[in-house]
């Protein structure tokens, strides 16, 4: 996990001007490269998504333990500013840099009585979705979407990077 923060970090945000502190390594969801951590004072939670065989896009995980021991989706008083979901396929890598306000309009994040969601599928730019309901999360997605080493990336990556 060291080392794909380490690579992130050479690659995107040292060259952006960001510096990471406060990391902290979410053991329960290693599976996903789950941590935490602070970037330029944004607090930042972080995953790796993975290809799934059978359906388009890729999967990734937004869950905490709860006080009492089950899972739950992350909520609207949870302490972060973005979420961020690294892609990768073999030919490129991209990031989802999504801030909290819109996973709560989108209902992804708990928010007043309505359920946020513990995992859900993300579609970089390189996938083509075939569903209607998946070119709409799709269209939505790529607002937050940048391809790593494309042209423009490091304007659109500073530009995603704030509140």
């Amino acid at each position: 996990m060291k080392k794909e923060l380490s690579n992130m970090t050479k690659e995107m945000y040292e060259r952006c001007g960001f510096e990471i502190s406060n990391l902290k390594i979410e053991e329960e969801s290693r599976e996903y490269e789950a941590c935490q951590f602070e970037l330029n004072s944004l607090k930042i939670i972080s995953r790796n998504a993975k290809i799934t065989p059978k359906k388009i896009g890729q999967f990734v995980t937004f869950w905490k333990r709860s006080a009492t021991g089950p899972i739950e989706p992350f909520h609207a008083t949870d302490h972060f500013d973005f979420y961020v979901v690294n892609v990768n396929s073999k030919d490129a890598s991209g990031q989802f840099v999504f801030p909290k306000s819109v996973l709560i309009i989108k209902g992804i994040v708990t928010y007043l009585k309505k359920e946020g969601k513990r995992g859900f599928r993300v579609y970089p730019s390189w996938d083509t979705p075939t569903s209607a309901q998946a070119l709409r999360t799709q269209q939505w997605q790529l607002n937050y979407f940048f391809v790593l080493n494309e042209n423009n990336w490091l304007e659109r990556a500073k530009a995603l990077y704030v509140i």
